[in-house]
């Protein structure tokens, strides 16, 4: 009996939906802000900068053991509820972050409960949902959903916070984003995100083939993309979160800090469409390579540049890299490892991205904390982006086979 796929709802609203999710996720929302916090937090309660940034921490503690969990579930059960709930959960955790006290305990608990939420809410999750609608052009689909919606949330949130921050304080900020997710985008998430229903006996469809986790976890190509994509995804946010005090402590002002960040994340969000572009295309992995190299040479800039246009530049290079890596992941994962087992193995995958993100931040902060400088740490993190793109150029050729046939041929 064949399986088709039954099409309640639309593509288009389905994209709009997943690309809206993701503008209000965890990177714009929490990851995007963090720099325009983290200086007022330790301001008002005498925090290290490394304390604070231990929310991070949680954050990918949290992830690495929710993602895989949230992956399995939804691949049995489909993502809708989850990502709804997820959403309102997040938008009130984010809310309850202007109720922080002196406490660090109370701010580490706050963000532990948001952690939870903003992985049921995450960018895998709503990549799921794409990944099983749309067969033809599937990485440009992604990229836009993606890329796009953490791209545009990257820039809006941001100078939403910023404006708050800056004319009624922190808390103002937390209760301004949560009130952008609340108010515009769980509505509309609510009216136009479906799942695409497995449906019996309906005629002739394409089945959705792919290895369990466990299946992907014995090739190769598994570990080469997670290594690669955590060590560069993780160390490139690290240094998105941080792109406010690096520059503020080099003598640069917010105005244009948040220029930088804003560049970072437009670069980003087209880039990462570009990138599922360019591997509809054309067929190797190794196109992310120089994405990789060029993420280096943004960081160079962004530690060294004294003019506002070489720091443009270098922010815009850094948003290659991230918006490559983001881009890559889910392609790789419905290439290599096909869609019906997606959710536990982006679950997998992005478990160790998110650990990644949240403990380079930590280690930025630690370095600064003893060195009152990010250049040691930023030396780190290209090392890491130069053995990311090494390890991508070991990754297999595509086959001009299907992609069941890849895929059966890599499991026997």
């Amino acid at each position: 009996m064949s399986v088709n796929l039954s099409p309640r709802g639309s593509k288009g609203g389905v994209l709009f939906a997943c690309t809206l999710g993701n503008a209000v996720s965890v990177t714009p929302a929490v990851h995007a802000v963090f720099g325009l916090f983290l200086v007022p937090l330790t301001e008002a309660f005498g925090w290290s900068r490394a304390s604070v940034s231990g929310v991070l921490g949680i954050l990918a503690l949290v992830g690495a053991v929710t993602y895989p969990l949230i992956g399995r579930h939804i691949d049995r059960a489909g993502a809708r509820t989850t990502l709804l709930v997820g959403t309102l959960g997040l938008a009130l955790s984010i809310a309850a972050l202007a109720l922080t006290s002196g406490s660090l305990v109370q701010f580490y608990a706050t963000f532990t409960v948001l952690a939870v939420f903003g992985a049921m809410a995450g960018t895998p999750i709503f990549q799921k949902v794409i990944a099983d609608w749309f067969d033809e052009n599937r990485g440009t689909a992604l990229g836009i959903s993606a890329g796009g919606g953490c791209g545009i949330g990257s820039v809006v949130l941001p100078v939403l916070a910023a404006v708050l921050v800056q004319t009624w304080g922190w808390r103002a900020g937390y209760l301004g984003i949560a009130g952008f997710m609340l108010v515009v985008a769980l509505p509309l998430l609510f009216v136009l995100l479906r799942d695409r229903v497995a449906v019996a006996g309906a005629g002739t469809g394409t089945e959705r083939d792919g290895m369990a986790l466990g299946e992907a976890a014995h090739t190769p190509m598994f570990w080469l993309i997670l290594i690669a994509l955590a060590a560069g995804a993780g160390g490139t946010t690290a240094v998105f979160s941080h792109v406010v005090p690096i520059l503020s402590d080099r003598g640069f002002s917010v105005a244009t800090d948040t220029v930088v960040v804003s560049v970072f994340a437009l670069v980003t969000s087209g880039w990462q469409i570009a990138t599922g572009r360019i591997m509809d295309k054309i067929p190797t992995p190794r196109v992310a390579v120089p994405m990789y190299l060029m993420a280096v040479l943004g960081l160079i800039l962004l530690e060294t540049a004294q003019g506002m246009p070489l720091l443009i530049l270098g922010g815009a290079l850094l948003g290659v890299g991230l918006g490559g890596q983001f881009g890559a992941l889910p392609y790789f994962i419905a290439r290599y490892f096909g869609t019906k087992h997606f959710g536990s193995v982006i679950g997998a995958m992005y478990s160790a991205v998110i650990a990644a993100q949240g403990t380079t931040p930590i280690l930025l902060d630690l370095v600064f904390d003893a060195r009152h400088s990010y250049r040691p740490a930023l030396v780190g993190v290209g090392a890491a982006l130069v053995a990311g793109a090494l390890l991508l150029t070991l990754l297999p050729r595509y086959g001009r086979e299907t992609e069941s046939e890849v895929l059966f041929a890599a499991g026997h």
